[in-house]
């Protein structure tokens, strides 16, 4: 494990990691235009979820592409609105580096078809990758993720050998807190629209199980010794940065920064993206 910075802040885990979240206001951002730019769907499935695919400009039919997984939503607004920033961040990774890159909306948010399950989150992953590859035909397939959708990813690529590495902002360890209050999480999930089905789950039992199922930390031992790169927030209110250094240790050899002041949504900090997008741009 290579850390950035020695200073260490431990928070243990809690229930505020969703059901008390503070409001984190957003950087502005630039909007950076695209030379080719595809919105559209594929299929998880039974299911149709929505995704945004940026070409970037034309630097030779061979390239990298990377794909985006958003976290879970906070609030109301949050599950509308899931990833609706994330075309931005998209386009600037496409246009500076060359890569292909591609976002998406989980099951459950946005104007994706479905509802909230662990399981489904991790098949939606792996319909992606599908997808990005059908569409891309890249020479390298690289997994960025923010908060939940990062540790999801993380579960996904640890088992999927086209996955070249990963990049992920203020990562959960595990999901055990959620499955300590399974009823909770789910009620939360229907109050916030990431449920919208009145009997789902038919199997709540199974539903709750998938919780533990899903282990981030083992995913980061059988990842290695592809390339990880970790970044956290040393004032996130609903991760604690030791969840990044528990996966850093797990993994090995990633590289962990942990960014001063920092917040839960470091997508919106300059100087995390600074960071990801050298990150990438060295690993071609």
């Amino acid at each position: 494990m290579v850390e950035y910075r020695s200073h260490r802040r431990h928070r243990g885990h809690q229930l505020g990691h969703l059901f008390c979240a503070r409001h984190v206001g957003r950087s502005a951002q630039p909007r950076i235009p695209t030379r080719h730019r595809v919105n559209g769907t594929f299929a998880s499935g039974a299911l149709t979820l929505q995704r945004y695919l940026s070409l970037g400009p034309a630097r030779g039919a061979a390239r990298p592409a990377v794909l985006l997984c958003h976290g879970f939503p906070i609030g109301p607004q949050d599950a509308r609105h899931s990833a609706s920033s994330f075309p931005e961040l998209i386009d600037r990774i496409a246009n500076e580096l060359g890569w292909s890159g591609m976002t998406f909306t989980f099951r459950g948010c946005g104007n994706s078809d479905g509802d909230f399950s662990m399981q489904g989150w991790i098949e939606d992953t792996r319909a992606a990758i599908d997808h990005l590859v059908a569409e891309t035909q890249p020479t390298q397939v690289w997994l960025l993720g923010t908060n939940t959708g990062a540790s999801v990813a993380l579960c996904v690529a640890a088992d999927d050998p086209r996955v070249s590495g990963c990049a992920l902002l203020g990562p959960r360890a595990d999901f055990d807190d959620w499955a300590e209050h399974p009823r909770r999480l789910l009620e939360h999930s229907r109050e916030i629209g990431a449920v919208r089905t009145p009997a789902f789950p038919t199997q709540f039992d199974e539903w709750s199980r998938e919780l533990r199922r899903f282990r981030p930390s083992e995913a980061a031992r059988r990842f290695a010794p592809r390339p990880l790169l970790l970044m956290h927030g040393d004032e996130d209110e609903l991760v604690p940065e030791s969840d990044s250094r528990t996966l850093a240790e797990a993994h090995g050899s990633a590289e962990l920064h942990v960014i001063p002041g920092g917040g839960h949504r470091l997508r919106h900090d300059p100087r995390a993206i600074a960071m990801l997008i050298g990150w990438l741009d060295r690993q071609r």
